[in-house]
């Protein structure tokens, strides 16, 4: 006696739309509009997502429903939700740390330094875009603090000055005011207190050698 073979059933084929873009049009759309809607929607960065992942995974999905997906997404990212941006981002580091470890152990088996060489150039390339991909995640978990320094800026005539504190504003004056020095006190005589390199500025008689002294008009010679 034959045993009747077990009947397998086919699963349906899904109805994928992967060679089309749906666009939906307002009733009355001029060919201004429809030309406007078909350029807005081939831009959009999920549009062309989806293309290109439907070009890699033929035949897995509709790529209207994955531009939608995407739409969704990119939605989320702009409300400030990054939770699948990290994840993404974690995800990647452990496929490439991944990717890192199988060329290395490959390395190991190799006999000629060619070869060896090859795997390991790639191994240390998927090790370095492990680290990049880390490095993403940490910016994004923790943002850098940037200190802005003071800043002068002068609009029009007003003088602001942006140091950290509330902003301040001074009017320029129509005439140059009158800049205040200080004396140094290493060009200062402490003897006569006076400044050393002031040419104007008149001295003290001083009693030290009295035998050089101006020459009188009676002991002058008669002929010089």
């Amino acid at each position: 006696m034959t045993k009747p073979k077990a009947s397998k059933t086919a699963a349906p084929a899904a109805s994928y739309t992967n060679d089309a873009i749906h666009l939906a049009f307002e009733p009355g759309s001029t060919p201004a509009d429809v030309a406007a809607t078909v350029a807005r929607t081939l831009t959009l960065p999920q549009t062309n997502a989806a293309a290109v992942i439907e070009n890699w995974q033929r035949d897995t999905h509709d790529v209207n429903v994955l531009a939608a997906e995407l739409g969704r997404q990119v939605e989320a990212v702009n409300r400030g939700d990054l939770r699948r941006a990290e994840g993404m981002l974690i995800a990647q580091a452990h496929t490439l740390d991944s990717i890192f470890t199988n060329l290395a152990r490959r390395a190991t088996n190799q006999e000629y330094l060619k070869q060896w060489e090859a795997y390991m150039r790639m191994a240390m390339k998927a090790q370095n875009q492990c680290r990049m991909t880390l490095e993403t995640l940490a910016t994004i978990k923790n943002p850098p603090v940037v200190y802005a320094k003071q800043a002068n800026i002068n609009n029009g005539g007003q003088q602001q000055v942006n140091n950290g504190t509330a902003p301040t504003s001074t009017p320029a004056s129509a005439h140059p005011q009158e800049t205040a020095f200080q004396p140094n006190e290493l060009l200062e005589d402490q003897r006569h207190g006076r400044t050393q390199l002031d040419a104007r500025a008149k001295a003290a008689a001083s009693r030290t050698h009295q035998d050089v002294e101006t020459v009188g008009a009676v002991n002058r010679p008669a002929q010089r």
